[in-house]
C-alpha cells in the first residue's frame, strides 16, 4: 500500500508538473523546431521534459522519507546514502538541461558522465563482484571502479540514444524501473524500492504528454537523468544480490536501450563513422523504414521491452538451467530481430564468422593457389601449364577457367607468320552452364603489353568464396604469362616457323 501511494503521487506530480513546464517553455520560446530529416515532429516542441521527471522524483522520495521518520511506517534507510545518489543524478540533470538550450560537446558530456559516475563509486553505488572474472570474490577498488563507470555510462546514454520516437525512451525506462524494483523488493534494498517506484510513476504521468503526436520531448535532462539513476540503483539492489541478480537480470531487463547502443557504436565502427555522430539507423528508424506508423514502432518496442523485462525475473531464483535457457532465448531473439529489421552489419558479422568457420578450406584453397604459382615458375609446355592450373583449381570453389594467349616472339626470330593463340577452356562439370560470375585478368608481356587474359568463372551462389582472391591477382597471373611465353617460344623452330597449333580441347587429356 505504501509503495502504491508513492507511485501514485509521483504519478499526479510527474503529469502537473509536466503540463506546466510545458506551456511555460512554450510561452518564452523554449520550444525546438524539427532541424533534420531525423526529427520526425512537424511543430516545435519543449525538450525539457526531464525537469518535471526530477522534480518528481526528488519531491516523492523526500515526503517518502520525512513520512518514513515521522509515521513509523515500516521502511528506512539512512539519509546519506539518498544524498549520495541525488548528487551525481543533479550534476547530470544539469548536464542535459544545459545541452538542451545549447548542444555541448561529447566529451564534455562524458566528461562530467564520469565524474558523476566516480561520486556514485565513492558513495557505494558499484560493481562488487563480476562472476566471470573474479568468482564469488569482490574485485579490488580500480576493476570496481572501471566496471562501475563503464556500466553507468552505458545506460546512461542508452537511453539517451533510444530516445528518438514520442514515448519509446520513457516507455522502455518504465518496464526496466518495474523490474529494478521487484528486484530490491527480493533483495529488501529499500532505497532502490522507494527510488525505482516514483521513478516509474514519474514516467507514467509524464507519458501522459510524452506519447505520440508528444507535446513535450524528455529532452537530454530527462533521457540522461532516467538512465543515470536506473544504473544507480541496479548497482545498489545487486549489493547483496547472487551473481546472476547482480548482473544477468540487470543486463537483460535494459535490453532494448543496450541492444540499439551497441547495434549504433558498431554500425558506426564498421561504416567509418564517429562514434558519436548521428544517424537515421536505430532500431526504431529500422521499424518505421518497413512501413510501421510512429505510434506502431512505439508499442512494438514496449512489446520488446516488456519481453525483455519478464524474460529477467526467472533469474531471481537463478539454476544452470534457468540462465542457459533465458540467455539463450535472449541471443535467439536478438539474432532473429536485428535478422528481420535488414542489419547489413549483422550479415557482415554472420559472414566473418562463417569465414572464421571455414578458414581452413580457405588456406588450403590459398596455398594451392601459391603452389601453382610456384610451379608455373619452371614450366615451359603447354600441358605442363594445363596440369599445374587443374590441380590449382579442382578442389576450390571455381567453377572453371579459360585463358588465351599469344606469345611474344623474340627479335632473333626475325618476321615470322601470325602466330594463332593458345586457347584453353575448363570446367569441372561440362554439364553446368548456369549465369554467374566471372573474374578476368589481363596477361602482360615483359614490356607490360596486354598478350591475352586468364578468366575464372563461378556460378551465383549464397555460399561464400572460400579463397582470397588477391592470391589471383598479386604473382599469379605473372607467373602464368611467363610460363605461356616460355611455351610459345618452344613452339617456333630456330629457323623462326611457327608451330604452334590452336587447342581448344575439352579436358586436359586430349591436349598433345
Amino acid at each position: 500500500m505504501i509503495y502504491l501511494s508513492i507511485f501514485a503521487v509521483s504519478l499526479v506530480a510527474s503529469a502537473v508538473l509536466a503540463r506546466l513546464v510545458r506551456d511555460v517553455a512554450n510561452d518564452r520560446g523554449w520550444a525546438i523546431a524539427p532541424e533534420s530529416a531525423r526529427h520526425l515532429h512537424q511543430k516545435p516542441v519543449p525538450r525539457l521534459g526531464g525537469i518535471a521527471i526530477m522534480a518528481s522524483v526528488i519531491l516523492v522520495v523526500t515526503t517518502a522519507v520525512i513520512a518514513s521518520n515521522l509515521l513509523h511506517l515500516g521502511y528506512s534507510f539512512q539519509t546519506s546514502t539518498l544524498l549520495g545518489l541525488l548528487g551525481p543524478t543533479l550534476v547530470v540533470f544539469s548536464l542535459g538541461l544545459a545541452d538542451d538550450f545549447r548542444p555541448l560537446s561529447p566529451y564534455l558530456k562524458f566528461g562530467v558522465q564520469i565524474l558523476a559516475a566516480g561520486w556514485l563509486f565513492l558513495n557505494g553505488f558499484r560493481v562488487t563482484r563480476l562472476h566471470l572474472l573474479f568468482g564469488d570474490r569482490e574485485m579490488g577498488n580500480v576493476a570496481a571502479l572501471a566496471l562501475t563507470v563503464f556500466w553507468v555510462l552505458l545506460i546512461t546514454n542508452a537511453f539517451n540514444l533510444l530516445d528518438g520516437l514520442d514515448g519509446l525512451a520513457a516507455g522502455s525506462a518504465l518496464f526496466s524501473s518495474l523490474v529494478v524494483f521487484i528486484v530490491a523488493l527480493v533483495t529488501g534494498n529499500t532505497l532502490t524500492q522507494v527510488v525505482a517506484i516514483a521513478l516509474a510513476g514519474a514516467i507514467v504521468g509524464f507519458l501522459r504528454y510524452n506519447f505520440s503526436p508528444a507535446t513535450i520531448f524528455l529532452g537530454d535532462c530527462g533521457s540522461l537523468v532516467i538512465g543515470f539513476v536506473l544504473s544507480a540503483v541496479s548497482l545498489a539492489s545487486s549489493e547483496k544480490a547472487s551473481t546472476a541478480v547482480a548482473v544477468a537480470i540487470p543486463v537483460v531487463s535494459f535490453g532494448l536501450p543496450i541492444l540499439d547502443t551497441f547495434m549504433a557504436v558498431l554500425r558506426r565502427f564498421l561504416n567509418g563513422k564517429p562514434l558519436f555522430g548521428a544517424d537515421d539507423e536505430h532500431i526504431h528508424h529500422k521499424l518505421l523504414q518497413r512501413g510501421l506508423s510512429h505510434r506502431q514502432a512505439v508499442v512494438v518496442l514496449y512489446a520488446v521491452s516488456a519481453c525483455f523485462a519478464l524474460i529477467s525475473l526467472p533469474l531471481l531464483s537463478p539454476t544452470s538451467g534457468t540462465i542457459a535457457v533465458v540467455l539463450s532465448v535472449v541471443g535467439l531473439g536478438v539474432f532473429f530481430g536485428l535478422q528481420h529489421l535488414g542489419y547489413h552489419e549483422v550479415d557482415e558479422l554472420r559472414r566473418m564468422a562463417r569465414r572464421t568457420w571455414e578458414q581452413k578450406a580457405i588456406i588450403s584453397n590459398n596455398l594451392a593457389i601459391h603452389r601453382a604459382t610456384d610451379e608455373l615458375a619452371g614450366a615451359d609446355t603447354v600441358h605442363g601449364i594445363l596440369e599445374i592450373l587443374k590441380t590449382a583449381f579442382e578442389g576450390n570453389d571455381y567453377e572453371g577457367f579459360e585463358f588465351s594467349f599469344t606469345p611474344e616472339l623474340p627479335e632473333s626470330y626475325g618476321s615470322p607468320p601470325m602466330i594463332p593463340p593458345f586457347q584453353y577452356a575448363w570446367r569441372k562439370e561440362e554439364g553446368n552452364r548456369s549465369k554467374g560470375w566471372e573474374l578476368r585478368l589481363d596477361l602482360l608481356s615483359e614490356r607490360g603489353e596486354v598478350r591475352g587474359c586468364f578468366s575464372i568463372n563461378r556460378s551465383y551462389s549464397k555460399s561464400s568464396l572460400r579463397s582470397d582472391v588477391d592470391c589471383l591477382t598479386a604473382e599469379f597471373a605473372s607467373a602464368l604469362s611467363a610460363a605461356l611465353q616460355r611455351a610459345g617460344e618452344s613452339h617456333v623452330t630456330s629457323a623462326g616457323i611457327a608451330v604452334i597449333a590452336e587447342h581448344r580441347p575439352t579436358d586436359i587429356e586430349s591436349v598433345a
